[in-house]
């Protein structure tokens, strides 16, 4: 059977506000769905087993342009195929989606009733959202107006993403299943400034994925009040308390058992330790004591493996306050830091934007993944940090933070840009780059002053000189665009700018193409065909581009309009909505021609979503997931 057809029973309401049904883009956007289940073949049968199984749920977003994307959400439930609601959320948890576009973090463990799961719904409240986005001078804006693509205002909102078929859900006893959800922010969200008052005003139509079998997996974050150490079996459990909920002993959101290897790296009580040693140390922590970990998850061997541990007095939250930014500019021992999130000693939480924080000597330098000795020297612009303190000036704007007896530890910073050539004295081992922003902060405003071994040589980031050690450039072409992870250069030590462990390419990571008419249009496409549809942009509203990896494109900038086509199997996940009912094709010429006769009918399309591999020399997309809106025509005589 080439197609399935969803009746109104399955409330294709999903993404409107609940308050106010009157949005109507929302109903479209989660049919977009990437569920392969590791271990699982699935079928629509929902008689596993009468013993309940585990779900462990995590969730991330893409990259986007916020500085701060803060939320509450208030549901995660899950339906089960006989029509069984399972709520796997015991608290209203309040999420900065901004805060994962590197990682994943574990949100809930639950144990849930065994069987086939066809949707998973997330509720979010947007009524107290603190989101924050920059202005054209780099500063912190927050956003008040938020509304959809009908310019309703946005309230609360559910939504979800079906499991359908051979990509259902299905939960065994005895064998986790992780279920990752993904929402895109960049895809999701369009920011316009008033160009008379500059405020700003977000158009939200969420884009939402789900991940199983962590195709593309993100580094893992877990974080709670530590349950327990087995050092003969190199493990340890945590209890999660997710994001910004306070480290007590409350086991609603479940526990996970972390396994260890000789190769991770524990700071616990500020000290480091590697290996068995650190386990020995983490056993000597009372019970619950605060305990975070970044490690990578292995989904068919049901484990999660660390990498980093941190625990006791490493951990936010207990006698100091802690500042997580990036720094812009530094005199002598004084650092400002922009990005700022502050959380307090107290167990308050804020996005302050700017910081101003003093280091000194004596002052404890620790970094990521890595046992050696820092001193001050080795904190330059752009390096990314967690410091704690205590906070002496707590004006707006003229915060403070004196961490001359407390500690820096130093993060990997996410450079954003296009590779423009490699250096002539060292064409082997350095890359040069365009540089756009630093941990999604735009470089106009770093101040480079002092990075260099002289004036001369301090670094500029229209050529950004990158140490790519033994990594392998070869594929990376001229103008590419390219992310890089590691660690600035120290202070006045420039050339090279920044040591690199990591350099992607996006030009050919996943992408996503966001569209939607105003009015709904009857000519969406100036050809179509069973091999492909092309992209009509007249009368485009405010969505008509496409999404990689955080960068943003206007279709309309390409020289040829935008194609849509399939894989070369010609089958993947396509879908039509219309009036609460959704029809999925698996063949995309039977989606085309199912799409032809609608439009014949003089029905329009509103809306379009499509997920896939984007070639910029063509502007084509090759899609396994293309998501419709139909709706009627209407005709104002």
């Amino acid at each position: 059977m080439k197609w399935q057809k969803y009746s109104n029973k399955l409330n294709f309401s999903e993404g409107k506000p609940i308050k106010q049904r009157t949005i109507s883009y929302m109903s479209l956007l989660f049919l977009v769905v990437s569920f392969i289940l590791a271990g699982c073949n699935g079928s629509d049968s929902d008689s596993v087993s009468s013993e309940p199984g585990t779900l462990v749920v995590a969730l991330t977003d893409a990259e986007g342009d916020f500085l701060s994307y803060t939320v509450d959400v208030v549901s995660l439930s899950m339906l089960k195929a006989d029509g069984t609601v399972v709520e796997t959320m015991p608290l209203t948890t309040r999420i900065d989606f901004a805060e994962y576009t590197e990682m994943t973090e574990f949100l809930t463990a639950a144990t849930v009733p065994s069987g086939v799961y066809v949707k998973a719904t997330m509720t979010v409240d947007y009524q107290n959202a603190d989101i924050q986005v920059e202005d054209v001078n780099g500063d912190p804006v927050k956003v008040v107006d938020i509304v959809d693509v009908d310019n309703n205002p946005v309230t609360m909102m559910d939504l979800s993403v079906r499991l359908e078929g051979k990509n259902s859900l299905r939960i065994a006893p005895g064998i986790p299943a992780h279920l990752t959800l993904d929402f895109d922010l960049n895809a999701s969200n369009k920011i316009v400034f008033d160009p008379n008052t500059g405020e700003p005003t977000q158009t939200v139509a969420p884009f939402l994925l789900a991940d199983v079998a962590l195709e593309k997996p993100k580094v893992h974050r877990l974080r709670g009040p530590l349950a327990s150490v087995n050092v003969d079996s190199g493990e340890f459990k945590v209890v999660i308390r997710p994001f910004r909920h306070t480290l007590i002993n409350d086991s609603r959101f479940g526990a996970l058992t972390v396994k260890t290897t000789s190769n991770t790296v524990y700071e616990i009580d500020q000290q480091d330790y590697m290996g068995q040693d650190g386990l020995l140390a983490l056993e000597q922590l009372p019970k619950f004591a605060a305990t975070v970990v970044i490690g990578e998850l292995k989904p068919r061997l049901h484990t999660f493996i660390a990498r980093e541990v941190y625990a006791g007095s490493s951990v936010p939250g207990g006698d100091k306050d802690v500042v997580k930014g990036t720094v812009i500019s530094r005199d002598n021992t004084r650092l400002t830091v922009k990005g700022a999130t502050l959380l307090r000693a107290a167990g308050s939480v804020a996005f302050n934007d700017t910081i101003s924080i003093q280091i000194s000597d004596a002052t404890i330098y620790k970094r990521q993944l890595s046992m050696d000795t820092y001193t001050s020297q080795d904190v330059s612009v752009g390096q990314s940090v967690t410091v704690f303190g205590t906070l002496t000036d707590a004006s707006v704007p003229n915060l403070e933070l004196d961490a001359t007896s407390g500690m820096l530890r130093m993060k990997m910073s996410t450079l954003s840009g296009n590779a423009v050539a490699g250096m002539d004295n060292n064409p082997e081992n350095a890359l040069v780059m365009d540089l756009q922003d630093i941990n999604k902060r735009r470089v106009e405003i770093f101040d480079f002053s002092g990075t260099g071994v002289d004036a001369d040589n301090d670094a500029d980031p229209a050529n950004y000189e990158i140490n790519k050690g033994e990594l392998d450039l070869s594929a990376i072409f001229n103008n590419a665009p390219i992310k890089a992870r590691g660690f600035v250069t120290p202070w006045a030590s420039a050339p090279n700018d920044f040591d690199a462990y990591t350099v992607v390419d996006l030009s050919d990571v996943r992408a996503a193409i966001t569209l939607n008419w105003e009015p709904a249009t009857t000519v969406p496409f100036v050809d179509i065909s069973a091999d492909s549809l092309t992209v009509n942009l007249d009368g485009a509203g405010l969505f008509h581009h496409v999404s990689r990896g955080g960068i943003s494109t206007d279709l309309n900038s390409f020289s040829t309009a935008a194609i849509i086509q399939p894989t070369v199997e010609g089958e993947g996940f396509y879908a039509l909505a219309e009036a609460g009912s959704v029809q999925i094709h698996f063949s995309f010429a039977d989606f085309v021609a199912d799409l032809e006769a609608r439009i014949g009918t003089g029905r329009g399309v509103s809306n379009l979503i499509a997920a896939g591999k984007f070639n910029d020399e063509t502007a084509t997309m090759t899609a396994r997931r293309i998501a419709i809106k139909i709706v009627p025509i209407i005709t104002i005589k």
